[in-house]
Parts: C-alpha cells; structure tokens; sequence
C-alpha cells in the first residue's frame, strides 16, 4: 500500500519555539516513516512582513537547522524552499479567481490583524490562496497543524472542492493532524505563544534563556500550603511537556497544597534544560556544515518542482491555460 502524503511549513520569522514544537514540528518526526513527508519553509509567506532580504536567507537557513535537529531525515523527508516551488503562485492566483473577498475576510490571521488597526498588505489578506497552493500542488492527504492553525485546512479543503465542482475532480481533499494534548502552547503571559506577542521560550534555548523565561511566567498569588489549580495554569501546562516522568507527585501537591511556585519553577527549568540542552547541541553541529543544508534544501527543491510541474499541467488544461 503506497504511504499518503503529509505536506507542511512554517514561515521563517524569528526563533522556533517550543509552542511550534508541541504544536506541529514533532509530528514531523513521528510521522515521517508512515508518509510521504513534504515539510517547506514558507519563504513566500514571509515576504508579508519582512524587508531584508539579507534577514530572510539568513532566517531560512536558519528554520532548515531547526527541522534537522529535531529529527528530520532528509533521506525520509523532502525538506525544500517553497520560492524553489514557483508554481504554487501560479496554482494560488487561479485559486484567486474562484475565490471571494468576503470568503477570505473570514481568515483569522486577517481579522485578528484588522482588530490591532494593522494597515493589511494584499499579501497577509491572500495568504491562505497560497496555502491552499502550497498544500494541493502535493496532492496532500494530512497536515499536521496546531489547532490555531486548523482553519487553514479547511479553507484549503472549501477551495479544492469548489475548483473540483468547477472544473471537475482534481484535488485530494486533506485532514488536519492535530496533537489533542498539546493543541495551543500558552506563552509564558498566559496567551497563546506567538512570536509577535514577544511570550516565547525559544526551542533551542540557553541555559539562561531558560531560567530567564521560567522565572518570568505569570502565575496567581496563592502560597506554598494552599491548593493549587492545575487546569489553566501555564506554569502546570509545561510541566505536562516537560516534567512527564514527576508530573503525578507535582499534581498531587497542586491539588494538596504544599509547593510553592518557585519550587515548581525550580523544578521546571531543571527538566526543561535536560529536554532543551540536546536539541540545541545537534543544531549548534548542524550549523557547522551550512553547505550541506543547503545541498538538502536545494535538493528537495528539485524533487518537490518535478512534483509540481506534473500537477500544474493538468491543471492548466483542465483550466483552459494549455
């Protein structure tokens, strides 16, 4: 039975954190020997805010370490440059074509931007066009996503099934992967973790980084005896990634009373360095050998473009184009 195929990115903006990780990179890993993995940096989507180009090789070189030292095989996983896949602006633009304003006026990363009176660029409001692209092009059967995530899919989803309507079947319709237990990481403020909220804890941090962010998560003002709530504690949701192997006996004196929270943030940093410290280790070999990560990425660039190129033909005369 042949293996279905997974298909995912993420924008190269900023440091990988660990809300990414619990998210959706880890099921990259877990899942790579029962699919047909395609993970892409999203370098097309970042150009929605960032200017430098000097910034954006950098970051994209950069979230190619990242995924290797999570785990990716490269000889299992097809790691590649979305821009090294052009086709999918041109299969985005026909999808523009299908598609309406008021559709895609419903897109969160769009309202949520509206909301903060942010000026909105053509690209952020036509993005999830490119993401179902990016997704369909591959003939995708699962995305892995964080739950925040999970309206992409669908969208991607509605625009398959109108052009299938449209112009007859074409596209595989994706399901999403979602991890139930971790769905959204909070931030150490208590938010959902995101870079533009400046709440992260960095994937590969230091040992100071770490200790810095721990210390700084908000937590109530309840002291050491009394009881303590586990259910919408940030401080409690690490220890379930982190502290797994101590997390009943933390429970038990959360809900007993008899620790306080800096005994729990002592405790937190121990088991979040002896999680970290390894992952940062590989990546800090990885970043010795920038050639070969380039090699990958370009590589994968060519075998996901074959891919590509054979779906777009098909398109293009279903479309009217060939």
């Amino acid at each position: 039975m042949a293996k279905k195929t997974l298909v995912s990115g993420v924008k190269p903006t900023g440091r990988i954190h660990i809300g990414n990780y619990f998210g959706a990179m880890r099921q990259f890993v877990a899942l790579q020997d029962s699919y047909h993995a395609m993970i892409f940096i999203a370098d097309y989507h970042a150009l929605t805010t960032e200017r430098n180009p000097k910034t954006l090789r950098e970051q994209t070189i950069a979230i190619a370490m990242d995924y290797l030292a999570i785990g990716l095989n490269p000889e299992k996983t097809l790691l590649f440059k979305q821009s090294d896949v052009p086709e999918v602006v041109e299969l985005a633009w026909i999808f523009n074509c299908i598609t309406t304003m008021p559709y895609l006026s419903r897109a969160h990363a769009y309202k949520d931007a509206l909301a903060k009176d942010k000026e909105v660029n053509v690209g952020l409001f036509d993005y999830p066009m490119l993401m179902a692209a990016d997704i369909l092009i591959q003939d995708a059967d699962a995305v892995p996503v964080g739950q925040d995530q999970k309206q992409h899919v669908e969208i991607t989803r509605d625009t398959a099934e109108k052009f299938n309507r449209i112009y007859g079947d074409m596209f595989t319709l994706p399901e999403h992967l979602i991890l139930s237990e971790t769905e959204t990481v909070p931030g150490i403020d208590g938010k959902k973790m995101s870079k533009s909220y400046g709440n992260i804890i960095p994937l590969f941090a230091s040992d100071d980084e770490i200790e810095q962010s721990v210390m700084s998560i908000v937590t109530d003002s309840k002291g050491v005896g009394e009881p303590k709530n586990t259910e919408g504690d940030t401080l409690f949701s690490y220890h379930r990634l982190f502290s797994t192997g101590e997390l009943p006996e933390i429970e038990r004196r959360y809900r007993e009373g008899g620790i306080g929270y800096k005994e729990s943030k002592e405790m937190l940093i121990k088991n979040m360095r002896a999680f970290i410290a390894p992952l940062r280790e590989r990546r800090e070999d990885i970043a010795k050998d920038t050639a070969r990560v380039t090699a990958i990425l370009e590589k994968g660039g060519e075998r996901a473009r074959e891919r590509a190129r054979k779906k777009m033909s098909f398109i293009r005369e279903r479309v009217g184009l060939s």
